[in-house]
């Protein structure tokens, strides 16, 4: 997801796509731990998401 896309959201949205980021990390940070991750490349895709999700939340906080 592009930062442009995502500063079309609404904060609500954004808190939805950051859930659902983290719980895909959690998902890949257990199968890291039980040998089962064959692109670990994933990890630092969603780690980025997450960062890109934050920081236009932080953008939005600031603007108001």
């Amino acid at each position: 997801m592009s930062v442009t896309d995502l500063r079309g959201k609404n904060p609500a949205e954004l808190e939805e796509a950051l859930l659902e980021l983290r719980k895909e990390q959690f998902s890949l940070r257990m199968l890291r731990g039980t040998g089962q991750l064959t692109r670990p490349s994933e990890m630092g895709r969603v780690r980025k998401e997450i960062a890109r999700v934050k920081t236009v939340m932080n953008e939005l906080k600031g603007a108001s």
